[in-house]
């Protein structure tokens, strides 16, 4: 009986060891996240933000006010101001949720605001926090709305005061 022995060739370096190597090299870097350059996010304005949720009536108002202020408050703790008068339930309550035009702010805004009154409000404030692992910037405005951004990007702020043209409301998120 006689048996055969498949010898295989010496590996060379040769070109296709090389263009191996070279792909295998490229591949991993792919795969390696890419740096992020900063993005400059700046406030919305209020003219183009969009009411995306419907405004409380009256009716329904004076209906929460009665369960939301009961002997059942204490379960809320919300303290004792808002449940002192109807007119500061009504003011802190007699929101609906409003979006900018692009959908990447939103914030929950007064029914009681006029049209004109809102979009003639300009961005006064931005301030940035974290909350767990979610970074807010937000903007607030003449009239005390507020519109909020969300994201996993770390934002800072170079100037939270934006009052004068010359200071742009807007942070930096990487």
């Amino acid at each position: 009986m006689t048996r055969t022995i498949a010898v295989l060739p010496a590996p060379t370096c040769g070109a296709d060891a090389i263009k191996l190597i070279v792909s295998l090299v490229a591949a991993f870097m792919l795969a390696l996240p890419m740096p992020v350059l900063a993005e400059t996010i700046a406030c919305p304005s209020l003219q183009s933000a969009v009411q995306v949720g419907t405004c409380p009536g009256e009716e329904e108002l004076r209906y929460t006010f009665r369960g939301y202020c009961s002997d059942n408050k204490r379960m809320y703790d919300q303290g004792e101001q808002l449940c002192l008068d109807y007119g500061i339930y009504r003011a802190a309550k007699n929101v609906a949720l409003w979006e900018s035009s692009d959908g990447r702010f939103s914030g929950y805004l007064s029914c009681d605001t006029p049209k004109g009154a809102r979009d003639a409000a300009r961005p006064i404030e931005v301030k940035v926090a974290v909350q767990g692992s979610v970074n807010q910037m937000s903007c607030i405005y003449a009239n005390n709305d507020k519109l909020t951004h969300r994201t996993k990007a770390r934002c800072t702020v170079a100037a939270t005061a934006c009052t004068s043209a010359a200071v742009a409301c807007e942070a930096s998120c990487d």
